[in-house]
């Protein structure tokens, strides 16, 4: 299936008649500067313009109510770069310490009455769980198949969750990340412009974006902890036989500490942008043209495939509102296969009940965390 994508080996040598060179060219959508521009030009150059790009872009997805604006601007900046064919890399060593913030920001989102909500109304949480995992199996599923994406790709793709950890995960059971992230994205981007629409209209909500402290006041005992757990998580977790391990040991073991009273997790914004960005950049840079051209023919069908789940979530939702009593807005948007974060934005600047949405989020979140990797072999070897 590796030959399903266009490598510069399937591009013949430019032949030139009469001083024209037939070689394949990208789609228009991908040219909308020159695209050789930093081929060999100087790194300190190639990181100007990818600030430049991002400082442009975030603005303009925060304005569009994006959730996760920051990361998704760089990201965006990033592919422009990779575009341009741009080869300056994010260093190992800043990738691992950002998802190691990551996962501390993760872990103060899971507190302890989330949990005791989950334990009191598991058969309900467990069965919206697994019907939102089947829908967005079989679609992944399709989507390999149909090979519109190599290998499992389309299915890490369609997992819902946290788009960034089944991102982080995908990479770490070989996938390609960068295909995984534009699906995932993509359905972040979506979702985000879908379940703001339908909180507005359901409920008049105006759904107002807060404004960004950058510099609030810290306290520095809980800021000197959280990063000493960021720190462990950052040396520790890569070492660890488990995928994502700089993310995922730092989120548990803030998690534990926050809820038995330990520890305060305390992450100022100045120190989470920088993280987002790390994380973008990352992925985005990691895009050839190629990619891109595979990623621009497969849209239409990726597209598709996103709505329909969307859809299906929302007659799961239905099913909930009259099963646990709770109103259709918040069954909507807790079983939208959405992120944790960017649904619990848009339940909070509603009217919706916000610790069920979170509660059921979470719920699916370590579902998948836990299943996702076994559910995406089994899924890859029925594909076959």
């Amino acid at each position: 299936m590796a030959d399903l994508i266009p490598t510069p080996a399937h591009f013949p040598s430019p032949r030139r008649l009469g001083g024209v060179d037939f070689r394949p060219r990208p789609p228009a959508i991908l040219n909308p500067v020159n695209l050789s521009s930093l081929r060999g030009r100087k790194p300190g150059l190639q990181w100007t313009v990818l600030l430049i790009l991002s400082c442009t872009v975030i603005p303009l997805f925060e304005a569009a109510g994006l959730p996760a604006a920051n990361m998704l601007g760089c990201l965006a900046a990033a592919i422009g770069v990779a575009a341009a064919e741009g080869s300056v890399r994010i260093p190992s060593g800043g990738f691992v310490a950002a998802e190691a913030v990551i996962g501390c920001m993760l872990a103060r989102a899971f507190r302890l009455p989330l949990l005791v909500e989950i334990l009191h109304n598991w058969p309900l949480f467990l069965g919206a769980v697994i019907s939102v995992l089947a829908a967005s199996g079989a679609l992944g599923w399709l989507l390999m198949r149909w090979r519109v994406l190599p290998g499992t790709a389309a299915i890490w793709g369609s997992f819902p969750g946290a788009a960034m950890v089944m991102t982080l995960m995908a990479e770490a059971y070989g996938e390609d990340v960068r295909l995984v992230a534009f699906m995932q994205y993509l359905r972040v981007a979506l979702i985000a412009i879908i379940a703001s629409l339908v909180s507005r209209i359901w409920l008049g909500s105006a759904g107002a974006v807060s404004q960004v402290i950058w510099f609030p006041p810290v306290a520095w005992d809980s800021f000197v902890a959280t990063v000493t757990v960021a720190g462990v998580g950052a040396l520790v977790g890569p070492r660890l036989r488990i995928p994502v391990g700089a993310l995922l040991l730092p989120m548990l073991l803030g998690a534990v500490l926050q809820d038995t009273g330990l520890l305060i997790i305390e992450l100022p914004p100045w120190l989470l942008a920088p993280s987002y960005a790390v994380i973008g950049w990352s992925i985005g840079l990691r895009f050839t043209r190629p990619i891109l051209v595979h990623a621009a023919r497969a849209f239409p069908r990726l597209l598709a495939s996103i709505l329909t789940l969307i859809a299906i979530c929302a007659g799961i939702g239905y099913l909930l509102a009259a099963v646990a009593g709770v109103d259709p807005l918040t069954a909507y948007l807790a079983t939208c296969p959405g992120g944790v974060d960017s649904v619990a934005i848009i339940a909070a600047n509603s009217k919706a009940n916000v610790p069920f949405v979170v509660a059921m989020q979470t719920a699916r979140f370590f579902v998948v965390l836990s299943i996702g990797p076994s559910l995406a072999r089994f899924l890859a070897r029925r594909a076959a």
